[in-house]
């Protein structure tokens, strides 16, 4: 019987071109069937460090400080402890930031005062998982076929400017204190509940503490196990509809934490703003597309309209654009 470890394999990307081509079947095997993978020998080991420092520092500080940049209804970025899932509360707190890079983007950022450090740690994280998030999109395509190298063979990618990071602290027990839980959101059966994410790929940061889990094709849950110095990927739903439902967009969860709380770190690519999601051409061949095309910021919108309110329906997801047969 196949080992939770040995169905999401670990892509070494320190190598040759030769190197990572052998590896590629692997990588292939898995996304066709859960979506998810790791990332070794991607030299990030001092930025990820760091990283891990300045999120510990930040949900280690006072409910005081993580307040002064706590998200609005004018503004999705900065802290929070009530946020959704398919409209049952996490057992988790947040921090969010988009592209600290950009001036007009970085404007909308909220930066706490401590730590000190954490704007300068958080953008260098940005800059370097930006540019890893680019390898692994042509890892992907790799995979498919395609040469990325080629004008023509990178047929989809990211847009750092459109994507975001988060900072997940997954508490043991209720994140939100027990006087401020009136009228909130029932919390979920599990931290997290099971979901895919909307955007091209996700690179994640996870600790020790373990619970995250992926589901395969037949329904089986799969532990997405930690394994130390590698950064775990899952494909999201931007590339189900690319490739035509050839690869899978990583349906995941967290269970609850008993023993330790948990944080992770993930790097959501999103494509352009203004990107049009459809099948490829190329990775259709003689089959017919199975989705309609849809405006990628229109999606997003749908997907995240209920992360901090009950609007009382489920949130969209990519089977709303399927062609009906």
């Amino acid at each position: 019987m196949a080992t939770a470890r040995s169905l999401v394999p670990t892509i070494d990307i320190s190598g040759s071109a030769d190197d990572i081509d052998a590896q590629l079947d692997a990588l292939d095997a898995a996304c066709r069937d859960h979506g998810f993978f790791l990332l070794a020998g991607h030299g990030l080991d001092d930025v990820i460090a760091e990283t891990w420092d300045a999120a510990r520092a930040f949900f280690d500080s006072g409910r005081g400080n993580k307040q002064s940049v706590e998200r609005d209804l004018d503004n999705p970025l900065g802290w929070n402890d009530r946020e959704l899932t398919k409209r049952k509360r996490d057992h988790k707190e947040v921090f969010d930031l988009i592209d600290p890079s950009f001036a007009p983007v970085d404007a909308r950022n909220r930066w706490p005062a401590e730590p000190a450090a954490f704007r300068d740690t958080l953008a260098a994280f940005y800059d370097a998982f930006s540019e890893l998030s680019e390898r692994t999109v042509d890892l992907v395509h790799r995979a498919l076929g395609m040469d990325p190298s080629d004008e023509h063979g990178r047929r989809f990618a990211g847009d750092r400017i459109n994507s975001a990071v988060r900072l997940n602290h997954y508490t043991l027990g209720d994140p939100v204190p027990a006087d401020e839980r009136s009228d909130l959101a029932d919390l979920g059966e599990t931290a997290l509940g099971d979901h895919t994410d909307p955007g091209v790929l996700t690179l994640l940061l996870q600790d020790d503490a373990g619970g995250l889990q992926a589901q395969s094709r037949n329904g089986d849950w799969i532990d997405v196990e930690p394994v130390p110095g590698t950064v775990v990927v899952n494909l999201a739903d931007s590339v189900q509809v690319w490739t035509n439902d050839r690869y899978r967009a990583a349906v995941h969860r967290v269970l609850p934490m008993t023993a330790t709380d948990r944080i992770s770190i993930p790097y959501f690519l999103h494509p352009t703003r203004d990107a049009v999601v459809e099948p490829i051409t190329e990775l259709i061949g003689s089959d017919e597309p199975r989705y309609r095309s849809f405006e990628w910021r229109q999606f997003m919108r749908a997907r995240t309209d209920d992360n901090f309110a009950d609007l009382g329906a489920d949130d969209t997801q990519i089977s709303d654009y399927l062609i009906s047969n």
